[in-house]
């Protein structure tokens, strides 16, 4: 696996803090990640292929400023943590959240050791995925800033939730480590195939202790935790927001807009 130049994506991060492989490292670590990069799909609504080797991911998320899914987001960070000492595993989730459906496993997710403890790890999730690392304690509540979260076990089934009204599942797991062809296989499914959200409109979302920014299509979420409000976007309000907030390249942005008005396919 290539080297990567931490100094360039702790930059890119926000991030000047220690670089020892413990917990406080990690959660830190985790934290400005998730604050500083966004989840969006816009390359798949271009028709752009996704690549998950580290070259490309450093290049896009990094070099060129951009945000990403769960396969590009989590497969850089694992990259970052390993080469800073941590022992890292990679895993995949079903996801459960706003579906009744049994969906195929397309979600990628971390197991992460550091202080004697494993700790699940996420910075690719978006929308109502954790800001800080979830330390492996069954039906143990715990809270990130306005949010939070438990997980739970049953015979070798994992599942995350959050809590809104009441438990809800975000998605399932096992800690069946994944190879890289899981990895390309689901990748290739949720940003080609018609009956995924990621082909069928724009997806962004802004995550950072005091709220949240969720977008699908034009209709903007924002979440603090204690409130929720959601609004219709112009297209004009669309293009600003991406740039100005989500800070995504102008000209991306702009062909997304024309091509999708509205923020989903004609």
């Amino acid at each position: 696996m290539p080297a990567i130049d931490l100094d360039r994506y702790f930059a890119r991060i926000g991030y000047g803090g220690a670089t020892e492989p413990t917990p406080h490292t990690l959660s830190q670590l985790h934290l400005a990640h998730a604050q500083h990069i966004p989840f969006e799909n816009l390359d798949v609504l271009l028709g752009r292929g996704i690549r998950l080797d580290l070259d490309a991911l450093f290049a896009k998320l990094v070099t060129a400023g951009r945000g990403g899914y769960c396969f590009e987001q989590n497969h850089l960070f694992a990259a970052v943590l390993e080469q800073l000492g941590f022992s890292v595993r990679r895993l995949a989730a079903r996801v459960n959240w706003g579906t009744q459906r049994v969906l195929p496993r397309t979600h990628m997710l971390l197991r992460v050791t550091a202080g004697g403890r494993s700790w699940l790890a996420d910075v690719g999730f978006g929308g109502m995925g954790p800001l800080l690392p979830l330390a492996f304690e069954p039906d143990t509540p715990q809270t990130q800033y306005s949010w939070q979260y438990r997980l739970t076990e049953q015979g070798g089934l994992w599942r995350l939730q959050t809590r809104t009204d009441a438990w809800t599942g975000l998605y399932e797991f096992t800690l069946h480590e994944q190879a890289p062809a899981d990895y390309e296989m689901a990748n290739y499914y949720v940003s080609t195939h018609p009956d995924s959200r990621f082909v069928r409109g724009l997806v962004a979302h802004r995550l950072a202790p005091e709220r949240r920014l969720i977008l699908i299509g034009n209709a903007l979420t924002e979440d603090t935790g204690r409130a929720s409000s959601t609004r219709d976007l112009t297209d004009e309000e669309l293009t600003r927001l991406l740039v100005e907030v989500f800070a995504l390249p102008p000209a991306d942005v702009d062909a997304v807009v024309r091509r999708f008005p509205g923020g989903a396919p004609a």
